[in-house]
């Protein structure tokens, strides 16, 4: 188990490797050339860099004509790369965060396939408050009146029942100490409230725009203000 956590470590602590990570951890799927570009390396060397990743099934590849595009193999990795950001230090974090560059990000952003920063930990309090999902044991449940509600927001259970994953689960904010939604629940609602221009996403960054629309929709449906 060592060397194996050894292995996993030297793969996700290379540089070049540690920003193709942080990269996907916005959800999208990128081609060789667009992750090369971001990471600041030749086209070459960033091929030799996901043959690892896809080695040690931290990544998986799609083949789009011909493109080839690059996302996390499992959702597990991206929670586990979120979760690391949580043990850069504290006055290294504060740094980051006081960054006028990194506001957005922090106030709403994606991670990975659901909902995180500020708003993100807003809108999970109030469902906790509102008893949509309960917390028990470091997990979360979703009771009877969530799955009606969410299901009326146009959520289809049918559908992530069968998903090879967690329904709901607590995910510790990086930015905001404190949780957020994530699991197949915290997925498909960040999808609805995209699809209903409560939220957009922001090109090439994982800050996410809450819409006028949905200033008023997390307000009347959540008591979310923001």
């Amino acid at each position: 188990m060592e060397a194996q956590i050894g292995y996993v470590s030297s793969l996700i602590g290379d540089p070049v490797r540690s920003k193709v990570l942080w990269m996907l951890l916005d959800g999208r799927a990128y081609t060789a050339t667009e992750l090369a570009v971001a990471a600041d390396t030749t086209p070459q060397n960033m091929s030799m860099h996901l043959s690892k990743l896809l080695q040690a099934d931290l990544l998986k590849v799609e083949k789009q004509g011909r493109h080839r595009y690059y996302r996390f193999s499992r959702h597990e990795i991206a929670y586990s790369i979120e979760a690391m950001a949580n043990l850069i230090p504290v006055e290294n974090r504060r740094k980051l965060l006081s960054n006028p560059g990194n506001a957005a990000v922090r106030h709403c952003r994606t991670c990975y396939d659901h909902l995180a920063g500020r708003v993100g930990v807003a809108l999970n309090e109030s469902l906790l408050k509102q008893q949509l999902i309960t917390a028990a044991d470091n997990s979360y449940l979703l009771t009877t009146t969530g799955e009606e509600y969410f299901t009326g927001l146009g959520v289809s259970f049918e559908v992530l029942k069968k998903q090879k994953r967690a329904l709901v689960k607590p995910c510790l904010d990086w930015s905001e100490r404190k949780h957020h939604l994530a699991g197949s629940l915290g997925a498909a609602l960040l999808q609805r409230m995209l699809e209903l221009d409560w939220m957009r996403r922001m090109q090439h960054s994982r800050a996410v725009v809450v819409t006028a629309k949905g200033q008023h929709a997390l307000y009347e449906r959540f008591a979310v203000m923001l």
